[in-house]
């Protein structure tokens, strides 16, 4: 019980923090979104990577196991929408809900508080993998702008260069020299503040209604992928750590950043922004949930 009060008590302040503020002030979100996108995150992978004890092994097997798990929450999202006969709209914003994550945002502190920096090793890596896909693949899957141009997009992403001068510092025993290191660990560091600030701000901005559409796709997020993510880790041989955080980073809301993909993107923005509210306020019970199961 201790381990699910550290873990989801911080994340609940930080959030109502946010929340209150959104209520009181007219904060700019894609200023936020952007300095988390473009500079922390970026940091924080780069001194994660460079200085993780992760074993190449199961930096490679986390990675397979996300790809895979993602790759059969598109299908059965795809199936799913054409067998419901759902507009083509609703389709593409299931698609979204269901594969996007929120395994940044909330994912990194609720693995921080709930396995410690072993787990917060771990959890990167798999923000990585999603990162990458979501910038290269989404373009793609919703948009249908091809895959030359999704590769382009993922280019120009810091995130990408970041995690690519991580691992070579890591690889060729590289030191960066103190002073860089420090500020380095210091940007990324406020990740998971403004992170959980951000999230609380769009959930004081987003009116909760809510139906059997937010319903099933706050199940398919919160209840199917982490069932899945198991089968699919224990079936690659994935245990321990390794297993739990590929759960626990699976059974995730909703990601904040989905509406912005979706604006831009194409697909029903309300539905979806009902939908990261729902599955972000369920997960407050789902996750510490989860967490029980695969600590027990």
């Amino acid at each position: 019980m201790s381990v699910l009060i550290s873990a989801v008590l911080p994340i609940a302040l930080i959030a109502l923090a946010g929340f209150s503020l959104g209520r009181i002030f007219d904060l700019d979100m894609p200023t936020l979104a952007r300095l988390n996108i473009y500079a922390m995150v970026p940091a924080l992978v780069l001194s994660s990577l460079a200085e993780t004890t992760l074993q190449l092994e199961s930096a490679i097997a986390l990675l397979i196991a996300f790809v895979l798990n993602t790759t059969l929450l598109y299908l059965i999202a795809l199936g799913l929408g054409y067998r419901l006969q759902l507009p083509t709209d609703e389709r593409k914003s299931l698609i979204a809900t269901t594969m996007f994550a929120n395994v940044g945002n909330m994912g990194l502190p609720f693995v921080l508080f709930a396995l410690g920096q072993a787990g917060l090793e771990r959890a990167i890596v798999y923000l990585v993998g999603s990162s990458l896909m979501v910038a290269s693949v989404f373009p793609v899957v919703l948009k249908g702008s091809g895959i030359r141009a999704g590769l382009w997009f993922t280019l120009k992403l810091p995130v990408f260069w970041a995690a690519l001068l991580g691992i070579g510092v890591q690889a060729f025993g590289v030191n960066l020299p103190e002073a860089i290191a420090r500020g380095i660990s210091l940007l990324g560091n406020g990740v998971i503040p403004v992170a959980l600030l951000t999230l609380g701000i769009q959930l004081s901005r987003t009116k909760l209604v809510f139906g059997r559409y937010e319903l099933f796709g706050a199940f398919l997020r919160l209840v199917i992928s982490p069932l899945l993510a198991y089968g699919i880790g224990r079936g690659l041989g994935l245990s321990g750590l390794d297993l739990q955080v590929l759960v626990v980073q699976a059974a995730m809301p909703v990601a904040v950043n989905s509406l912005i993909w979706v604006t831009e993107l194409g697909g029903d923005t309300v539905r979806v922004a009902r939908t990261i509210v729902l599955s972000t306020l369920l997960s407050f019970f789902t996750l510490p949930t989860i967490l029980w199961l695969m600590t027990r």
